[in-house]
């Protein structure tokens, strides 16, 4: 039989289906029922409601559409917030993105504006965005392209130029007294040092590192390095002698010592004629840094300068020389005047701040080498002395600069006229693990590298070499345009 559903048609009396079909119809009749008197009963309790309310002037039902008026504004409120917020925080996710890849794209102009271009395009193409990034998949292309224009620059043929302390006031310098002399030969003043600068940026002249051009390993073994540059540049490495500010130069125009100043900037300090002290860029490394952070294409991936440092009178400008604590009988005159001066000396704080300067300079690419302790002539002085000043050195020196491997000879000599190196004085100086070496060889060119060491000449750039032999600087600048009109000339002869 089809089977019937409540509502349709009404089976036949009697049956069981009728049964069924009219216990369904009550159900449901039962059910609007109660349903229509709960309806009822609403009705009657929210008119009751109303009427209490208006007895006590506002009601119930008022308070609570207001609260639900309130709630819902809250809620909208809220609602907004939540948008506005939502939006804020994908505007800075969007900017904090743009930020960093500005600050990558930066950065990787730097690396590639210093010739490293495989470390800029490493940085782009690690960057998390930079799949979908144009700027740094046409800044990574752009690097590729000048990086095959590349060529490894022969290692025989990079020249050596060096300074000592740079003349600030030639009126100082050159005041007719007996230091005079020395000082027109062997020094150079900031007017020249910064035309020759010039100069050599322009004809496409970049900083290197001796240790871009030989590798040295943890035994001393030399491997020859590689330089790579495009077309129109020219490596060059740059050191200075006597980076130490001695006591003897007090009052003749120069620096008193090399800083960090409140920006974390390398400065110098000056004392001027009132005694006041004065912080600027008065020598070589300031100078150098100043013009690196303007042409950043001057500094191979970062190379800047050596310095030569002796210890004697400390280093830097700090008196950082155990002799001045220990004052034995025999100490100089010059430093027994300074100690007089200095009644609140403490070696430990020298030695802390002249620390703080190397740290500083090394972290942008400044190099240490040692002068010798004393300034030694090391192709006179006999085996056992050298021994001894180098102790000193290490003692002294070393572990304020971190050590070095590197020597430049004082009084551009060397500890042999021998093609290759061999000997008692040699053996010592690699047995205490110094793989470069530097003398003074007026040629353009002078360089070695061995399985044990690495030599090279270096040219300076002074009174000397300017006034008697400027066809031998012609390769760098002409020295009608930068000599010093303050210089006294003649130079004197050495």
């Amino acid at each position: 039989m089809k089977e019937k559903k409540p509502g349709g048609t009404r089976p036949e009396m009697g049956t069981p289906e009728y049964e069924e079909w009219r216990k369904e119809v009550l159900k449901r009749r039962r059910k609007r029922q109660l349903k229509e008197r709960r309806k009822r009963l609403a009705i009657i309790t929210v008119a009751m409601i109303v009427a209490v309310g208006a007895s006590v002037g506002g009601g119930v039902l008022k308070g609570r559409s207001e609260r639900a008026s309130k709630e819902k504004m809250v809620s909208s409120d809220k609602q907004k917030e939540q948008t506005v917020s939502g939006e804020k925080a994908s505007e800075a996710g969007t900017k904090n993105t743009e930020t960093a890849s500005k600050d990558t794209l930066a950065e990787a102009e730097l690396l590639a504006s210093q010739y490293n271009y495989d470390k800029a395009i490493d940085l782009l193409k690690k960057a998390p965005s930079y799949d979908s990034d144009k700027k740094m998949q046409t800044a990574a292309k752009k690097y590729e392209d000048i990086k095959a224009t590349c060529t490894a620059w022969p290692l025989e043929k990079v020249t050596h130029v060096f300074y000592h302390i740079l003349i600030k006031d030639p009126s100082k310098a050159f005041d007719g007294d007996y230091k005079e002399a020395d000082y027109n030969q062997v020094m150079t003043t900031i007017d020249e040092f910064n035309k020759i600068t010039q100069i050599m940026y322009d004809k496409g002249y970049v900083m290197v590192s001796i240790k871009d051009m030989a590798k040295a390993d943890d035994n001393g073994n030399i491997t020859e390095g590689e330089i790579l540059l495009p077309p129109g540049k020219t490596p060059f490495v740059l050191s200075q002698d006597d980076v130490c500010y001695y006591h003897y130069m007090d009052g003749d125009g120069y620096a008193t010592k090399l800083i960090v100043d409140d920006k974390g900037k390398i400065r110098n300090e000056y004392v001027e004629d009132d005694g006041s002290v004065s912080v600027g860029d008065y020598d070589m490394v300031p100078l150098i840094d100043r013009f690196v952070e303007k042409h950043p294409d001057f500094s191979y991936r970062g190379a800047k300068g050596i310095l030569a440092l002796t210890g004697y009178n400390g280093i830097l400008g700090y008196r950082t020389d155990e002799s001045y604590e220990t004052r034995p009988a025999d100490l100089d005159k010059n430093k027994v005047q300074w100690l007089d001066a200095h009644p609140d000396f403490s070696l430990e704080k020298e030695r802390a701040a002249a620390k703080k300067v190397a740290d500083a300079m090394k972290a942008e690419g400044w190099e240490f080498a040692s002068h010798t302790w004393g300034h030694q002539n090391v192709g006179q002085v006999t085996l056992e002395k050298l021994q001894a000043d180098t102790e000193r050195f290490k003692k002294n020196v070393d572990p304020l600069i971190g050590g070095t491997d590197v020597i430049i000879f004082a009084f551009g000599t060397d500890i042999t006229n021998d093609q290759e190196y061999s000997g008692d004085k040699f053996e010592y100086l690699k047995g205490q693990g110094y793989n470069y070496y530097c003398n003074v060889d007026s040629s353009q060119y002078y360089v070695q590298i061995r399985d044990r060491y690495f030599r090279q000449g270096r040219r300076n750039l002074d009174g000397y070499r300017m006034y008697y032999n400027p066809k031998l600087l012609s390769d760098l600048f002409d020295v009608k345009d930068v000599f010093d009109p303050a210089r006294p000339t003649p130079v004197p002869p050495m």
